[in-house]
């Protein structure tokens, strides 16, 4: 049985940032900063919560009553999949918890820098992995968790993964020296080199000027990225996805690579930010990244100034919806060059550089990607 519920501390870095409580009668999530946060904080998302006394409530028509910068942290997709598992083997599912008694499981093992008190510790006992001597026995455990074959340990696969999201199973891991890395195995349907396909694309990101963080390969087979929401000293940074930012439910594939240069462009409010949004777009184009959506876009605020995250989740992903991406654009799913000239000049970003990034991004995934590479016309 899960214990309930009542109120939700937000902490940042340890610091109180605000309480979270449900309004039983409207069925919704308010929340109320701290008053020492007023004096000397940030807005958490200043597209939802603005840095204001008074309560907040959150819009019950959409992400089930939640605020959608604190289901940004719960998990979804694989990390989902092993939650739900795990709370049947505690008589429940996840139908039946509250918000609060969701991101209490979450406690402090989640990605970026918000945390929540009380923790129910009993669920949420998330530690990094410490070396590579386990990633050969984890990924089979996911492997027979998702195939339903076997009876693999997803309290063990859930606890090493830090609730991160995606379809594909993962596990966070700190290196010696202190580094946090996201590694990544394949799942049932995936390639065996699935993870040397990933490493490929991001390095062709990084080859058409892209920003990426720290990538590797252990193994020769386990995809490792560098973890952005640590800050070199080790802190843990604020990070919002764009469909946080957005305030919608990314399975429904409503948001347009118009709203997202226009999101680039009001938090940075850097011509140079909103330039690579727009070549991000472009390389996902070209090198036929259908799972584009919203959640594989991120931010990150450093003492209240927002940047675009480094770039992650690009790899080769023909299927989409339908065919079609996940992000539109001008709510088309297989834009050509006039629409995509039209959403840079849109943006301000002259048409001789957007056909200058088209150009360089297109020459590069013909170099590295010569069977997949589409085309812009």
């Amino acid at each position: 049985m899960i214990p309930d519920v009542k109120k939700i501390q937000v902490l940042y870095q340890d610091l109180h940032v605000g309480t979270l409580q449900m309004d039983s009668s409207l069925g919704v999530c308010v929340f109320e900063y701290e008053k020492s946060w007023l004096a000397g904080g940030f807005s958490l998302s200043p597209t939802e919560l603005p840095l204001q006394s008074g309560l907040f409530y959150a819009n019950k028509d959409k992400l089930d009553g939640v605020f959608a910068v604190f289901e940004d942290s719960l998990p979804d997709g694989y990390g989902l999949y092993l939650l739900d598992r795990i709370l049947k083997k505690n008589h429940t599912s996840l139908r039946e918890l509250t918000p609060l008694q969701r991101l209490s499981i979450i406690g402090n093992g989640g990605m970026g820098a918000l945390t929540y008190r009380p923790v129910m510790t009993d669920l949420q006992t998330q530690k990094e992995l410490e070396g590579e001597d386990r990633l050969d026995l984890l990924q089979e455990e996911a492997l027979s968790v998702l195939s339903e074959k076997g009876s693999g340990d997803a309290s063990l696969l859930y606890y090493r993964s830090s609730n991160s999201g995606g379809a594909r199973p993962k596990v966070v891991m700190r290196t010696a020296n202190g580094v946090h890395w996201l590694v990544k195995f394949r799942h049932t349907y995936d390639a065996v080199d699935i993870g040397k396909t990933e490493l490929l694309y991001m390095k062709t990101a990084r080859e058409c000027g892209i920003t990426i963080p720290r990538i590797g390969l252990i193994k020769d087979r386990y995809f490792a990225i560098e973890r952005f929401d640590y800050a070199p000293d080790g802190q843990r940074r604020h990070v919002l996805t764009a469909s946080a930012l957005l305030k919608t439910n990314f399975r429904n594939q409503d948001v347009d690579y118009t709203n997202l240069l226009a999101l680039a462009g009001y938090l940075t409010q850097d011509p140079g930010q909103v330039e690579e949004m727009f070549r991000r777009m472009v390389m996902n184009l070209v090198a036929i990244n259908k799972d584009d959506h919203a959640k594989n876009f991120s931010f990150i605020c450093d003492d209240g100034k927002w940047s675009l995250a480094p770039a992650y989740d690009i790899t080769y992903s023909p299927a989409g919806s339908n065919g079609e991406h996940a992000t539109s654009l001008f709510y088309n799913g297989n834009p050509g060059l006039d629409l995509v000239l039209k959403a840079g000049t849109g943006i301000r970003i002259p048409e001789s550089r957007c056909l200058e990034i088209i150009q360089t991004v297109q020459s590069v995934c013909e170099k590295n990607l010569p069977q997949i590479a589409r085309l812009i016309g």
